[in-house]
């Protein structure tokens, strides 16, 4: 079973029946990111308005000026990490590509879905999947927030937002964390199979998972994210069954206030220090690929790297709309309605697994 988590918003248990014959609506949630140079600091302003991002007494008086000071200042230093990627952040495109093959998945296997994109800060906003779920004539809904581990700051942003424009009777069930689930993790470990194979010698490159920093203030809160995100490491390490040696690091740092540590870039001078000259980067935190992974990863910490005279320095690609990880999404939305029958052996045939993590057989 799932660990309980406390102070998460609305989690249902799965065992709610979706009739035959009833369109279930799946939004899935995501960050969002600028499509646009000019969209960075609109964007920017959006996240930083966020009650369950920037918080403090007093906040609702002055969470605007403070968010339009911080969103000014940051679009001129991340200008260039957007610059280097196109100019916009494909985190749309990529969660576009995944709702469209997850709604196929669903079809495929027996039910009438529709799968609808909700970003938090960027289009398309919560309010436009909002319509076009009643477009849609939906009859239940699943939210599935993409984010394996849960944050206050990530998943319970997202399901705020959710409550506080959705006013409509119609059943609502919501995917739990998906950190454990075995499906996910067999995604994560192909990905990672397929980047240890560019290296001369797979085993002896060390494995860095890099997940996003949140502030210290968050996890003293109560936040299970930290805690997530170790156990997502160690699941992975074991379901992969190999014997590199590995750590955890956190980037994309923002403000003076203490985050999670090491820092991604701290973490490239260590290896470096200890004459590390192979290392394969993991964003374990993120689903697909956007800045954080294209920019601050794989342009930033490997031109630090290489500098630091790291040989080979390899990054695994976003899960983004990979079968394994599309199956997995398609095994959860199933079991949150109650239908887990119609995962069938067209979902687990090519790798038949528990459901969660039981360890590698």
């Amino acid at each position: 079973m799932l660990p309980v988590l406390s102070n998460i918003p609305f989690f249902q248990g799965s065992g709610v029946t979706v009739t035959r014959g009833r369109r279930v609506g799946v939004i899935l949630f995501q960050l969002g990111g600028p499509d646009s140079l000019e969209a960075i600091e609109p964007f920017l302003f959006n996240l930083f308005c966020d009650p369950d991002i920037i918080d403090f007494p007093f906040a609702r008086l002055g969470r605007r000026p403070l968010a339009k000071l911080i969103s000014s200042t940051r679009a001129r230093k991340v200008q260039h990490h957007y610059s280097v990627i196109g100019g916009g952040s494909p985190i749309r495109r990529f969660t576009e590509q995944q709702a469209r093959a997850l709604q196929l998945k669903l079809n495929d296997l027996g039910v009438d879905a529709r799968c609808f994109v909700a970003m938090r800060y960027w289009h398309p906003f919560t309010q436009e999947a909002i319509s076009h779920l009643r477009w849609a004539e939906c009859d239940e809904v699943v939210l599935l927030p993409l984010y394996p581990q849960y944050s206050r700051t990530t998943t319970g942003s997202s399901l705020n937002e959710w409550k506080r424009l959705f006013k409509d009777d119609r059943p609502v069930h919501t995917v739990e964390p998906f950190y454990r689930h075995g499906q996910y993790l067999d995604a994560l470990v192909e990905k990672i199979d397929e980047t240890l194979a560019r290296f001369p010698h797979p085993d002896q490159a060390q494995i860095v998972f890099s997940a996003h920093s949140v502030p210290v203030a968050v996890i003293e809160g109560g936040d299970p994210y930290q805690r997530q995100i170790a156990e997502t490491t160690e699941l992975v390490m074991k379901r992969g069954g190999w014997c590199n040696r590995f750590r955890l690091c956190y980037q994309s740092k923002v403000g003076a206030s203490k985050w999670l540590q090491p820092s991604l870039r701290n973490t490239v001078k260590e290896l470096a220090a200890e004459s590390v000259k192979e290392v394969c980067v993991v964003p374990v935190s993120f689903v697909s690929d956007h800045v954080e992974t294209l920019a601050e990863i794989d342009h930033e910490a490997r031109h630090q790297a290489e500098s630091l005279g790291i040989k080979q320095f390899e990054m695994t690609p976003g899960l983004n709309d990979s079968p394994k990880f599309i199956g997995a999404l398609a095994g959860m939305v199933l079991a949150t309605i109650g239908t887990p029958e119609l995962a069938d052996e067209r979902l687990l045939a090519a790798d038949p697994i528990p459901t969660l993590y039981e360890g590698r057989t």
